[in-house]
């Protein structure tokens, strides 16, 4: 996923907005988060592990909507590629987390790990799915 918080929250450089560039690490959170001033400062989130991607969620839904320039997730919905280009990097997530899986890389199978829910929910997004549809799949599940 990917994490544009202010350089002071994170002690990195945010210079770009792409999830695969050197200064922005993908592995925390949304493009935008820094953009949500209650994200960050929620006391209850440490306490509910759904509020991170219910938060992440609600931010992918407001990218979605308002389309913010600059915002990479905005332009995963604006793509000249349409939806293949979210489609397409789905499949490289996909790819990149089964080779951490396959290399015994913990840290880097988190990390895409992080980075293939962050456009699973990018696509669900898309396709007008609620979060609460995957939890309640899931639940039928278990």
């Amino acid at each position: 996923m990917i994490d544009d918080r202010p350089a002071s929250t994170t002690g990195e450089d945010r210079t770009s907005d792409d999830p695969d560039s050197t200064g922005d690490p993908d592995s925390t959170g949304d493009p935008d988060a820094a953009d949500d001033p209650d994200a960050a400062d929620d006391p209850d989130a440490a306490d509910d592990p759904d509020a991170v991607l219910d938060e992440l969620f609600a931010t992918i839904e407001l990218r979605k909507r308002d389309l913010p320039e600059g915002s990479y997730t905005a332009s995963l919905f604006t793509h000249e590629k349409g939806p293949n280009a979210v489609l397409e990097k789905l499949g490289e997530e996909t790819t990149e987390t089964i080779l951490a899986a396959k290399d015994d890389d913990a840290d880097e199978l988190v990390s895409e790990s992080a980075d293939l829910v962050y456009h699973l929910l990018v696509v669900l997004t898309m396709h007008d799915v609620e979060l609460a549809e995957l939890r309640a799949e899931l639940e039928k599940r278990f």
